[in-house]
């Protein structure tokens, strides 16, 4: 797959994506495949030329790393900073706000000031470093969702203490 369908694949993702972060999404891990993206883009993105540098193996390989640390980071700190709540039928809820954002921008900063790292040492780093770095985000935030959603108490119609 070339670079400039990579691109557009990251691009549309990435759109897709933040569209759904603004709009309340009803959480559920039955029946719902939340990985199915990630594990997709995983595999778009080993199954290419040009993952790791082959001049420098080694810094491409610890760049790569970096830049899925970062993604994982994302994705919890999406997850973290995504609003969850129950309706009166006992449906979990979610939905991202400016932190969410705040946590994409950073993110974003933090790849591109990678990116910038790479190119200064002559590494060159290719498209599918990204999608892996975004599978990682994206699964890690549905997991972590996944993962809070369960522990979510009803908040409807909740007495107050006291």
């Amino acid at each position: 797959m070339s670079g400039l369908l990579n691109i557009v694949v990251i691009t549309a993702v990435v759109a897709w994506v933040v569209v759904q972060q603004f709009t309340a999404q009803r959480v559920s891990s039955e029946g719902k495949k939340w990985w199915l993206i990630p594990v997709v883009l995983t595999v778009m993105s080993v199954r290419q030329p040009g993952l790791m540098d082959s001049e420098h193996p080694t810094a491409s390989a610890v760049l790569l790393g970096v830049e899925i640390l970062i993604g994982l980071a994302c994705g919890a700190g999406w997850a973290w900073t995504t609003r969850l709540w129950t309706e009166a039928d006992g449906t979990v809820w979610a939905k991202g706000g400016w932190a969410a954002a705040g946590v994409w921008c950073c993110g974003m900063a933090l790849r591109v000031g990678l990116m910038g790292i790479a190119a200064a040492m002559g590494i060159h780093q290719g498209s599918a470093a990204t999608m892996l770095s975004v599978a990682a985000m994206l699964l890690t935030r549905a997991g972590v969702t996944t993962w809070r959603a369960r522990s979510v108490q009803q908040t409807y119609r909740v007495p107050v203490a006291g």
